[in-house]
């Protein structure tokens, strides 16, 4: 399977994330679009283990998405930040977007769609919006900015704000690759 061309939303209308790396872990996975498989980030020819906190979300990618260099984007699919327990590493995860943290990667746009999982039985936070996630668990919000501003070293990427769930669905839409 291709998790790359999987579309980014079901039949039914919900967002999908693949999970590259499970919350918990600090060993930095990445789709092989070549070999059509994950395995771990190199760096300097070794394996990337971020030397910084543990993931404290999943993260992963917006499937049938790339984030354009040409309309500076990274050149990466769309990342996603899924707020549940850990979930393996290749696993597609039916999701409703709440928020959308926009981020600058050395100058490049490396926006983050936050997610919690559609099945309410799989959610760790009770809020499937942008109001009632700012509302009961805006902390949150700062240890996300707080992990990325450091997690690659202090000054790689610059946090640019936040978009509700709107925003998150028109970002997706925005880098889509099947367009309709």
């Amino acid at each position: 399977m291709n998790h790359l061309t999987i579309p980014s939303f079901t039949p039914e209308g919900l967002l999908q994330a693949v999970v590259e790396i499970p919350a918990g872990t600090n060993t930095k996975y990445e789709y092989n679009r070549e070999e059509l498989r994950f395995q771990p980030d190199m760096r300097d020819g070794k394996v990337r283990k971020v030397n910084f906190l543990s993931y404290p979300v999943n993260y992963g990618f917006i499937p049938s998405t790339r984030m354009d260099k040409s309309r500076g984007g990274d050149g990466d699919p769309l990342d996603v930040l899924l707020l549940a327990e850990h979930v393996p590493t290749g696993s597609v995860v039916p999701v409703v977007p709440i928020g959308l943290l926009r981020l600058s990667d050395l100058g490049e746009l490396d926006h983050k769609v936050l997610a919690v999982p559609a099945d309410p039985e799989k959610r760790i936070i009770d809020a499937t919006s942008w109001n009632s996630f700012q509302r009961d668990y805006s902390i949150i919000r700062h240890i996300l900015e707080l992990f990325f501003m450091y997690y690659d070293g202090l000054g790689t990427l610059t946090v640019l704000g936040w978009g509700d769930e709107k925003e998150a669905v028109e970002e997706v839409k925005k880098w889509n690759l099947l367009k309709s």
